[in-house]
């Protein structure tokens, strides 16, 4: 039943997902919340504030180029701490997205989902695959 083409679709539509995801993820820091907002969340739970841009710009380029189907391994394993610090932040509120400040199953979810993107690659229909494939 598994053959490479049903694994390089695969790719393709977790490449499409993640990157959606992480697009909307950007977005929601800076139409939703600000970025004055986002960075008062990030000094508000230990980080520098400064860092809230460095995630809001890794994580809409990250999405573009994922989408774009540019780099996808690098990006996706760029992504895991990203993640991660999500992770640690959320970590403390319980395991579900309803608990008050949010659950650390959806970035723990994204850690495992951009580890296992960057071991299938891009699939089809991914600009970087003319020049590599």
């Amino acid at each position: 039943m598994n053959n490479s083409n049903n694994t390089a679709y695969a790719a393709f539509i977790l490449r499409l997902s993640l990157g959606v995801m992480l697009v909307a993820h950007a977005l929601l820091k800076v139409l939703v919340f600000t970025l004055p907002g986002t960075v008062q969340f990030f000094t508000s739970v230990g980080f520098p504030g400064w860092l809230a841009y460095v995630v809001t710009a890794a994580e809409f380029a990250g999405g573009i180029l994922l989408l774009a189907g540019l780099g996808v391994r690098w990006v996706s394993l760029a992504l895991v701490p990203v993640m991660l610090g999500a992770l640690s932040v959320h970590w403390g509120n319980g395991w579900v997205f309803n608990a008050p400040n949010g659950g650390w199953e959806y970035p723990a979810f994204l850690s495992v989902a951009l580890v296992v993107q960057a071991l299938l690659g891009s699939g089809p229909l991914a600009l970087d695959s003319t020049r590599f494939n």
